[in-house]
């Protein structure tokens, strides 16, 4: 997987003040995103590393979604 290595663990965070619900993060990683009252929610705040979640954050045309390590609070999406 990208950027991950042995034991680590990542953060999902969802700025509402910048989501506008469009969905496609829901639609990438269906599986760490739903959308609530028009809003993007993470279904857990620590997982595993996971490719679609970069996907989903690099995907966000708000850039709402940032993802970081657990550990060193290192950004590691959305990059730039």
């Amino acid at each position: 997987m990208s950027g991950a290595d042995g034991g680590a663990e990542w953060r999902l965070h969802v700025d509402p003040t910048r989501c506008i619900g469009s969905g496609i993060c829901a639609g990438t990683a269906p599986g760490h995103f739903v959308l609530v009252d028009g809003l993007s929610r993470p279904l857990a705040e620590r997982i595993a590393p996971a490719d679609a979640v970069l996907d989903a954050a690099e995907s966000c045309p708000m850039e709402a979604i940032v993802v970081s390590d657990v550990e060193s609070f290192r950004r590691i999406a959305p990059e730039g």
